[in-house]
């Protein structure tokens, strides 16, 4: 049995500033590189990233540790290179949006399940992941979410319509996990639509999805106020 993960980092990080969000130091350490250790510690057997290209040498510098191996020829930022690194972690380009990055990394990605994670989700834990892992081998496509805490109200021009029930509202978070299969052909099914997570994508074809209760630490950066609170639970960690 086969387990491998996909790790999304292709965005500009347009709201975040002038840098890459990913390449941020939290205590002297990358934010992607908090990501990436913890799935080095799960059950995992490979890892891949799929990188913004402006990004793909920083990410090389970072991970690399063996002889690096340029699939597609001379190393520039036009061309689709793929980089293998140490048997575990494959980093090759990214898409123009989160789900073509992630249908590249799937295409690289043949195996029994697949977990689909944030770069910028630093504080996932790799004792989450495990269990995401367990998980899926029974229910075959799940993500992690926490219920939601706050009065959520539907507004229509400024103007509050209706308070929704938020007893069956949760927030979703990733990582997501998916049997191979099932997730690659809802990928091919709906390529021509625009899904912002991939569990949306298999709801949207009437599949079923569970919820694995994930963490309210488990944030995603996206501004630089997300890297204050990312460096205190980082810290206590």
């Amino acid at each position: 049995m086969r387990i491998n993960a996909i790790i999304t980092a292709g965005g500009t990080s347009s709201r975040f500033g002038n840098t890459n969000k990913l390449l941020e130091k939290i205590n002297g350490k990358e934010v992607i590189r908090y990501t990436v250790d913890a799935f080095l510690g799960a059950n995992v057997d490979k890892i891949i990233i799929c990188a913004n290209v402006a990004i793909m040498e920083e990410l090389e510098k970072i991970f690399y540790s063996g002889k690096l191996k340029v699939e597609s020829g001379k190393l520039n930022n036009s061309q689709l290179s793929t980089f293998n690194f140490q048997p575990d972690i494959e980093i090759i380009k990214g898409g123009a949006t989160r789900q073509e990055s992630v249908y590249n990394g799937l295409k690289h990605s043949e195996c029994n399940y697949v977990l689909i994670h944030d770069g910028a989700r630093p504080m996932i834990t790799t004792d989450l992941i495990n269990q995401a892992i367990e998980m899926v081998k029974e229910k075959k496509a799940l993500t992690v979410a926490t219920k939601t805490i706050d009065t959520i109200k539907e507004v229509v021009d400024g103007k509050i319509i209706k308070t929704i029930d938020r007893s069956k509202l949760y927030n979703t978070q990733t990582p997501q996990a998916f049997e191979y299969d099932l997730i690659k052909e809802a990928h091919e099914k709906l390529k021509e639509l625009n899904f912002t997570d991939d569990a949306g994508m298999l709801e949207a074809l009437g599949v079923d999805v569970y919820i694995l209760n994930g963490s309210y630490k488990n944030i995603k950066i996206t501004t630089k106020n997300d890297i204050d609170i990312a460096k205190i639970y980082l810290e206590q960690n």
